[in-house]
């Protein structure tokens, strides 16, 4: 390395640079410094830089923020669900609340973890946080493949969790996540009774499928084999603004979620007054909209249109409250509802991920295990109770 003292009295250092990967030509590198020894020092960490492959020029002037957009703009353009994609918009506006403008160089481990703190202090949820720690990562690592940085601040990143009360444990019981067959029976006469169009066709095939309501909102008639006896899953509907005429149909939420299902006689014959009643409708209304959706929505509204998750939600509540029950909970309850039905009915676990479309779920786990627990005590308080008089003939 070559150093000379300038007339005013600051060193400049320089040295021939690696061979740029473009042109293969190599460039001198020169800094100045006060001090020789501070000069020497920026020449070595200019070509320890381009030796790395780092984009110092670009990563030194672009911020978090644009780097975000810029990775964004790309995963946007991958076939992602619309639901994941929003996901990933909103984790991006909260990181850049706290290191937006921070140069995308400057980053540290340490900063993200603090987010990551500081969120959980002021109580978002662990899916926000995750969502956040998942988009950081994605992130970063599209920061390396662009060289503009050599390491991935967001490896290692601890999402915070917070022991539970024994109060919290006790009211988490797994049993309040589901109906007992009871209450199932009251939450279906009500739907019955007191239901409102659609009300009892839908309630009946969630309970007797597990279908998520994204899937049932989404459900055709096609997908309804009443010759085999079965339905397809292959579609969920997606609309985040609740306007009728902007829905999307997506995939499922995994691939394990595209499946067919087997149906009983008693769910095919309520599926077929409903289709009967549908078509009259359909021949009554389809000429008086101007737009009419022509989808064939097992589930539609006059004017053809499906309907969306929002208000299924809130018609289970409506009849969870007309029922009398002490569980008031939107539709996932009747999906956890079927798993211990199929539980009851001795049905193994990995039948039940299959039948209700499940990669790996805690709760359906936890809720088979609870079922079947109850299931082997009840076996062994049956076995007593038929031939304890065999340990009491040698009292």
């Amino acid at each position: 390395m070559k150093c000379r003292k300038l007339p005013n009295n600051k060193w400049e250092c320089y040295e021939e640079g690696p061979r740029d990967p473009v042109t293969n030509k190599r460039n001198a590198i020169r800094k100045q410094a006060t001090k020789k020894s501070s000069a020497q020092l920026k020449v070595q960490m200019a070509i320890d830089a381009l030796e790395s492959g780092i984009d110092t020029k670009k990563a030194n002037r672009v911020t978090f923020e644009e780097i975000a957009w810029e990775w964004y703009n790309v995963y946007s353009v991958t076939g992602i669900k619309n639901s994941t994609m929003r996901t990933r918009v909103h984790a991006i506006k909260v990181l850049s609340k706290y290191i937006g403008e921070t140069l995308i160089n400057r980053v540290t481990h340490g900063h993200l973890q603090n987010i990551l703190i500081d969120l959980d202090k002021r109580g978002y949820s662990s899916s926000l946080l995750n969502g956040v720690k998942v988009t950081a990562n994605f992130v970063f690592k599209h920061a390396i493949i662009h060289r503009l940085r050599k390491d991935n601040p967001a490896t290692g990143l601890i999402i915070p969790k917070r022991r539970m009360t024994v109060a919290e444990i006790e009211s988490e019981e797994i049993k309040e996540k589901y109906f007992e067959s009871e209450d199932l029976k009251k939450f279906l006469k009500a739907a019955i009774d007191n239901g409102l169009p659609n009300d009892k066709e839908w309630f009946y095939l969630m309970a007797f499928t597990g279908m998520r309501v994204g899937e049932v909102c989404a459900l055709k008639w096609s997908d309804v084999d009443f010759k085999e006896k079965t339905i397809r899953v292959t579609k969920t509907l997606d609309n985040p603004n609740g306007r009728m005429y902007t829905y999307e149909l997506t995939p499922p939420k995994t691939k394990k979620s595209i499946r067919i299902i087997e149906v009983d006689d008693d769910l095919l014959d309520i599926l077929k007054s409903h289709k009967s009643r549908q078509l009259k409708t359909r021949m009554k209304f389809r000429k008086q909209f101007e737009k009419y959706d022509e989808g064939n929505f097992v589930f539609a509204r006059e004017n053809g249109f499906p309907f969306y998750s929002r208000l299924v939600y809130t018609r289970t509540i409506r009849l969870c409250k007309l029922a009398e029950l002490k569980k008031v909970e939107g539709p996932h309850i009747i999906r956890h509802t079927y798993i211990t039905m199929l539980a009851e009915a001795g049905v193994d676990l990995q039948t039940i991920m299959q039948r209700v479309g499940h990669e790996d779920s805690k709760t359906t786990t936890s809720i088979y295990m609870h079922i079947t627990k109850a299931m082997k005590k009840n076996a062994t308080d049956q076995v007593h109770h038929h031939f304890g008089n065999l340990f009491r003939m040698n009292l």
